[in-house]
C-alpha cells in the first residue's frame, strides 16, 4: 500500500499514552439521552481530551465523552474492559448498559469497569457532519443493489456527490483525522487517562478491525481482546463489503429453512429453494410497483439487516407478506427504525459521515469505476441475493482526503491475548473474516467458532458455550489450548 504523506514515524505513532499524574477524569451524570437509552442502569459519564492529529499532540484537540458502569467488587476488580458495538459510527454510550440489562455474568461485572465511549467524531464527541439528510439521495452506508451496469454509473454519480458534500462541510478539519488507527490512540489515551497500566477490549462487528488494531498498535497495555463478529482485518475496504454478498449467501438457507418450515402461516415457499425464489421475485415485483417507498434494492437491504438476528425472521417473514399483497398499510406498521429511518436529520448525517471518513481513509480505494462496474458484474453472479450492493461503488472512489499513512499492519508478536469469537452464518461478517484474522494472529489468538445464525455472540446470542468460554478468558485468563466448536444450543 502507498503511504500518502505519512505524518508521524510509526515507532512515535504507536507508542503507549503516559500520563504521570495517574487518574483524570471526572465522573458525573450523562447526558439525558445516553441515560434514557440505558435505562434502568445508572450511567456515569467523562470527558477525555484528545488531540485531533497525533502528530502535532500540542495542536487542537477534540472531547470525548466516555461513560462507566463500575465494578461491584473493588477488592476483585482487574481494571477496565473497553467497548465498541461497531459501525464506524456507532455510538457506544449505552453499550455497557446493555450488557448488563441483557444479562452479562456478574463475574464479568466484578472484574471490570465497563467502559462505553462515543468515538471520535461521532454523537457526543465532537460530532462530524457531511451534511447528509433525509431527502438526499446518499442514505445509506452500504451502496444500493445494482441491478445492472447503468445503476453503477447513477450510483457514481451519487457517491461523488457524497464525497463533495464531506469536503464542503469540513468545517473545522476533523474529517482528514477519523481513523481505526487515530480511534486505536484514542483508547489508549482513555486508558492512560483512567490510571490503567493496561486495558482490556470487548469490540463487535468493526469493533473487532477496532480491537485488532489497539492490540497491534499497543501489544504491551492490552490486556484480554476478545473481537466478536470479525471483519477480517483492522480495517473495513471494498473486499471486506463485497462480502456481505458471501455472507447472505451463507445465512439466507437458515432463514428459508424456517420459512418453509412455516409455510402454512407465511406462504413463502414450502422448500427453501421456493423461499428464495421468493425473494427474487418480490425484489422483481417491487422494482416494477413499489409499495410503501420499498423498491426491490431497499427490500433487498431490509433482508440483509433482518437476517442479523433468528429473533427478526418472523417479523421479516411478516414484511415479504405485506409485500406480496401488496399492502403499503401494514408495510408501513411494521416499519422501524431499522429498515427506514424515521429519526431526526442529525441521527443518519452522523454515523454516515463517520463511517465514509473512518472507511475511506484507512485504506485507498479505487478510483476507477470501470473497477466497481466489474466487481458488480462478477458479485451479481456469485452472490445474486446482496453481493451487488456490497461491491457497489461509494463516496471512498471520490474521497477529496489524503490518507496520511497506511492501515494498521496485525501485529502477531505480542501477548497471546486475543480471542476471535464468531458464528458460522453471519450476513454482515461472515465465517471467513474471523479465519483470515486468525491466521494474523496465528500466534497471539484463538477462535471460538458457533454453529448458529447471527451477528453478535457473546452475550448477545445467549450461546452456552460461547458464553462460558469467553467468560472464562475475561475473568480468569483461560484461553483456550485450541480452536473451539461451539454446537448450537
Amino acid at each position: 500500500m502507498a503511504v500518502l504523506g505519512l505524518s508521524v514515524p510509526l515507532a512515535t505513532a504507536h507508542a503507549a499514552t503516559e500520563d504521570p499524574n495517574g487518574p483524570d477524569v471526572e465522573w458525573s451524570a450523562c447526558p439525558d439521552d445516553v441515560l434514557a437509552e440505558a435505562a434502568p442502569v445508572d450511567l456515569e459519564c467523562a470527558t477525555v481530551s484528545v488531540p485531533v492529529d497525533y502528530a502535532d499532540p500540542d495542536g487542537d484537540h477534540l472531547d470525548l465523552l466516555i461513560s462507566r458502569v463500575a465494578s461491584n467488587n473493588p477488592e476483585q476488580r482487574r481494571g477496565t474492559l473497553m467497548l465498541n458495538p461497531g459501525g464506524p459510527g456507532g455510538s457506544g454510550l449505552s453499550l455497557p448498559a446493555l450488557l448488563v440489562n441483557q444479562g452479562i455474568p456478574s463475574s464479568v461485572l466484578d472484574t471490570y469497569d465497563l467502559i462505553g465511549m462515543d468515538t471520535r467524531g461521532v454523537g457526543h464527541s465532537t460530532p462530524v457532519s457531511c451534511g447528509f439528510t433525509l431527502e438526499g439521495d446518499y442514505y445509506s452506508n452500504i451502496p444500493p443493489f445494482a441491478p445492472d451496469d447503468a445503476a453503477v454509473l447513477r450510483q457514481a454519480d451519487i457517491a461523488r456527490q457524497a464525497a463533495e458534500d464531506c469536503e464542503a462541510n469540513d468545517k473545522n478539519g476533523h474529517l482528514p483525522h477519523m481513523s481505526t488507527a487515530n480511534i486505536a490512540r484514542d483508547l489508549d489515551s482513555i486508558r492512560a487517562a483512567l490510571g490503567e497500566e493496561k486495558t482490556s477490549f470487548l469490540g463487535y462487528s468493526y469493533g473487532s478491525a477496532l480491537g485488532a488494531a489497539y492490540a497491534s498498535m499497543f501489544p504491551e497495555q492490552s490486556d484480554r481482546i476478545v473481537l466478536d463478529s470479525i471483519v477480517g482485518d483492522t480495517f473495513l475496504d471494498h473486499d471486506g463489503m463485497r462480502r456481505f454478498g458471501h455472507g447472505m449467501e451463507e445465512v439466507f438457507p437458515h432463514f428459508a429453512d424456517w420459512a418453509a418450515a412455516r409455510h402454512d402461516s407465511y406462504g413463502l415457499g414450502s422448500t427453501p429453494e421456493e423461499v428464495r425464489e421468493t425473494y427474487f421475485s418480490l425484489a422483481e415485483s417491487l422494482d416494477e410497483t413499489p409499495v410503501a417507498g420499498f423498491d426491490g434494492s431497499l427490500m433487498r437491504h431490509m433482508s440483509f439487516g433482518m437476517l442479523y438476528k433468528p429473533t427478526q425472521y418472523a417479523k421479516l417473514a411478516q414484511q415479504w407478506q405485506a409485500f406480496a399483497a401488496g399492502d403499503a398499510e401494514t408495510v408501513q406498521l411494521l416499519q422501524d427504525d431499522d429498515t427506514v429511518p424515521t429519526e431526526p436529520v442529525s441521527i443518519i448525517d452522523n454515523p454516515l459521515s463517520v463511517f465514509a471518513a473512518v472507511t475511506c481513509n484507512d485504506v485507498k480505494w479505487s478510483t476507477d469505476v470501470d473497477d466497481y462496474r466489474q466487481a458488480v458484474a462478477e458479485d451479481r453472479e456469485a452472490y445474486p441475493l446482496f453481493g451487488a450492493a456490497g461491491a457497489n461503488i461509494n463516496p471512498c472512489a471520490f474521497w477529496p482526503f489524503e490518507q496520511t499513512e497506511p492501515p494498521v499492519a496485525v501485529d502477531d508478536d505480542g501477548p497471546q491475548n486475543v480471542l476471535l469469537v464468531q458464528n458460522k452464518l453471519d450476513p454482515a461478517t461472515p465465517h471467513l473474516g474471523g479465519e483470515m484474522l486468525r491466521e494474523k494472529f496465528e500466534n497471539r489468538s484463538r477462535m471460538v467458532s458457533v454453529d448458529d445464525a447471527g451477528h453478535g455472540v457473546y452475550v448477545l446470542s445467549g450461546n452456552s458455550c460461547a458464553l462460558n468460554t469467553t467468560t472464562r478468558y475475561l475473568v480468569d485468563g483461560e484461553m483456550p489450548e485450541d480452536d473451539v466448536l461451539c454446537a448450537a444450543d
